[in-house]
């Protein structure tokens, strides 16, 4: 048996993308106390080095330390001992006392001081504190200010040679009001006008935009080298000034994406094993590593402190000793949301791109309209240039589990960017990323025969093989898409989400798996006899159900006229103003239901939907006139003996019931096309030119045939070219002539001379 298997659970996916926000809280509070406490103690020792060196430079010079001035009780002492008796006391005894004081008094005294002899331990302690006080940075400052020189050799080795760095004045001067500089910057401000603070703080945002310049263009002309840079200018982030950190702040975070996007490989930096850390390398090669290490680290603090602007925006929260007040909030959280959707489309590739997803994908349901449509935007773009489908999948994913924790009460903006997929390309996105055939001549197909039919014989053998397997991630992901659209149906079928849910379910109709065809056309028709829906979204629903009837739902033998009855009904009610988004739907149904399906289609259910499209283009829009009309064109090219209702005469019995909403049974072939002669007199020459052509039973060759502009486009696209939403005359209306000069005739002039000249009576 193997060995035990561990309990532990591993990780989800999501708890692995999921930042803890209590730890980025905390981690930038010691960033910032460390900051403070390094910079407060460097400027210490700066001071205590200065004053070191000027007191050195002016002391007096230094006394003998063997010199001493004893006591007056020592005086006295002596005199009593040279008094007293040594003959009781033997020569050796005598010497070896006297040597005996000797040492002790060089062991335990201090010669420059007065101190007594044995107060070794209490100073002792005293001395050890004052080591524990002294700082830990003295040691490395000295060797920055020490200049290394060339060795000298002597007899016995090598002597290392060095100078101290001259201190120039105006370095001492400018660490000075540095030190000060903090404090004196409130009271400098408070004695100057409005103008003059706002020119000194025009030419603070100029020096912080050259430094700023500066930073970036070392990092780009040099990246390998010049790295650390990013660092110092990601310090830039906290800028303390009041008067100008909303701005520099702003520069610094557009300037770090744009370093960021030039920058970055084209590949996904991983960490290094033990092993390959270990390694000897080349000098070009350890120099590479390092620059990525650096470059992932400063990256994923960009992002940090990124995700902490927003964090505070969304907070409302003001740290202590922040010089950003809570108005400006807004501006800063938007310029980091535009920075992280940048990085979105530029970095796919790059480490951290799925902590940026996570990041935004719940800012597409936010508040706020101008951070929502910025990360909807974004998202869109990823889509449709997303081929491999990795990232699409990443985005999917956080978009199910956050409609589904926020109980289906997101905005519908949200599930309308799953529109933008390419799943519908998928085929078209395998073929442009398969590799190029290489033609072989008679010698390499003859060298290569064996191994291609070895090839032949293992391929069909190996277990799970795929012959495309980029297939997977657009599989898992339209998986998820149908999930998130199941599960609004069967729960929140009333919410503001079925509209995009039902666009959604029309646009991928045809990927969905035959399984669930009989239960979603239940539920798509219960939704349409509830009256619950709108008109857009009932087109939505009939646009569905007859494209799963188009593709795979074909083999079915279901019979759709109550969704034929549905759309019959609806017509009349399409919007005759602004607002006919709505055409296109029913351009696509008509397509789906009676160019494609004529076979099932019977002649008078075709003939009853011609007679109402005729109807409905009187009173619709240029744009949507011309769309019905070539629907129309298209459907007596499908069902030519529609050409009856071109003709006066009746070819039946009864009389045609247009208030009628069933299409089998109006007497749709008892009625004519009256409406096309009305259209021959449109004020749009597209119009005109098409009610022409229909009246005349829509001929391929002729005078009255089509030109190929026109014939060869579908009734979406002539919609689409002949739109009227910029509120202009598509094509433009023509000038009207300008009037004709009035030429004044000479025949009165004329006739007075002849009177004149012959001498005639006047006529009065």
């Amino acid at each position: 048996m193997g060995p035990p298997r561990s309990k532990k659970r591993r990780p989800t996916f999501r708890r692995l993308l999921k930042t803890s926000g209590v730890k980025l809280e905390n981690k930038l509070k010691n960033r910032q106390l460390k900051q403070n406490v390094s910079a407060k103690k460097q400027r210490k020792e700066q001071k205590r080095l200065r004053q070191a060196v000027k007191g050195a430079v002016a002391a007096l010079p230094p006394r003998p330390l063997e010199t001493y001035c004893p006591r007056p009780d020592e005086e006295e002492e002596e005199d009593f001992l040279e008094s007293l008796p040594t003959d009781m006391l033997e020569d050796d005894d005598l010497q070896l006392m006297s040597s005996m004081a000797q040492r002790a008094s060089f062991i335990t005294r201090d010669l420059s001081s007065c101190a007594p002899v044995h107060s070794g331990k209490k100073r002792g302690s005293e001395v050890t504190k004052d080591y524990e006080k002294l700082p830990r940075k003295m040691a490395r400052i000295e060797q920055k200010e020490v200049i290394h020189l060339l060795p000298i050799k002597d007899k016995t080795g090598l002597i290392p040679q060095s100078i101290q760095k001259p201190v120039s004045q105006k370095e001492e001067e400018e660490e000075e009001e540095e030190d000060d500089e903090d404090a004196g910057a409130a009271e400098s401000m408070e004695g100057l006008t409005a103008e003059e603070r706002e020119q000194r703080r025009a030419q603070k945002i100029q020096e912080k935009k050259l430094r700023i310049a500066a930073l970036g263009s070392a990092v780009i002309s040099d990246p390998i080298s010049n790295v650390r840079r990013v660092k110092e200018l990601r310090g830039m982030l906290m800028e303390a000034d009041p008067s100008v950190a909303v701005t520099v702040r702003k520069l610094v975070m557009v300037s770090l994406m744009e370093i960021f996007k030039d920058v970055a490989p084209t590949y996904r930096i991983r960490p290094l094993t033990e092993d390959e850390k270990t390694t000897k390398v080349k000098k070009e090669t350890q120099q590479l590593r390092e620059f990525e290490e650096i470059l992932v680290s400063q990256y994923k603090f960009y992002l940090e402190d990124l995700e902490q602007i927003i964090k505070d925006w969304k907070q409302q929260k003001k740290k202590r000793r922040q010089a950003v007040n809570l108005q400006s909030y807004g501006g800063l959280a938007a310029v980091a949301v535009r920075c992280l959707t940048e990085l979105l489309l530029a970095l796919p590739h790059f480490n951290f791109h799925n902590n940026i997803i996570v990041l935004l994908v719940p800012l597409m349901n936010d508040a706020d309209r101008q951070v929502s449509d910025m990360c909807c935007d974004a998202f869109r773009k990823l889509f449709v240039q997303d081929k491999l489908g990795a990232a699409s999948l990443a985005t999917v994913r956080v978009i199910s589990g956050l409609v589904k924790s926020l109980s289906y009460s997101v905005r519908p903006e949200v599930l309308q960017t799953l529109l933008s997929l390419r799943i519908r390309e998928v085929k078209k996105d395998i073929e442009a990323t398969k590799p190029t055939k290489k033609f072989m001549n008679y010698q390499e197909k003859k060298k290569n025969l064996s191994r291609m039919r070895s090839w032949t014989k293992i391929r069909p053998s190996r277990p799970g093989f795929c012959r495309i397997p980029s297939c997977l991630p657009h599989t898992e992901t339209l998986n998820m898409v149908f999930l998130v659209y199941f599960r609004i149906l069967k729960k929140a079928h009333r919410s503001a989400l079925l509209p995009a849910v039902l666009e959604g379910l029309a646009n991928f109709a045809h990927l969905i798996n035959l399984e669930f065809f009989d239960d979603l056309l239940n539920v798509l028709q219960n939704l349409i006899q509830s009256g619950d829906l709108s008109n857009q979204e009932s087109l939505h629903c009939i646009q569905t159900v007859f494209t799963i009837l188009s593709g795979q739902g074909d083999v079915l033998n279901i019979d759709p006229l109550t969704f034929y009855q549905h759309l019959y009904r609806m017509l009349p009610r399409l919007h005759a103003g602004a607002s006919n988004d709505d055409v296109i739907i029913v351009l696509r149904c008509l397509d789906t239901m009676l160019t494609r399906r004529k076979k099932q289609v019977t002649l008078q259910r075709a003939m009853a939907f011609v007679k109402r499209l005729s109807t409905l283009s009187l009173h619709l829009l240029p744009d949507a006139s011309v769309g019905i009309l070539a629907a129309t064109r298209a459907a007596l090219h499908s069902f030519p003996k529609c050409d009856f209702l071109l003709d006066n005469e009746i070819q039946g019995s009864g009389f045609y019931l247009p208030e009628l909403d069933d299409p089998e049974h109006c007497n749709a072939q008892n009625t004519a096309l009256w409406e096309l002669h009305t259209l021959q007199r449109h004020y749009h020459p597209v119009v005109r030119l098409f009610a022409a052509h229909l009246s005349r039973g829509a001929p391929s060759e002729g005078s009255a045939a089509l030109n190929v502009e026109l014939s060869r486009r579908a009734p979406v696209e002539l919609f689409r070219d002949y739109s009227l939403k910029d509120m202009t005359f598509n094509p433009p209306v023509d000038k009207p002539p300008t009037k004709k000069k009035v030429i004044k005739s000479n025949a009165p002039q004329r006739w007075w001379r002849k009177i004149k000249f012959f001498n005639l009576p006047f006529p009065w």
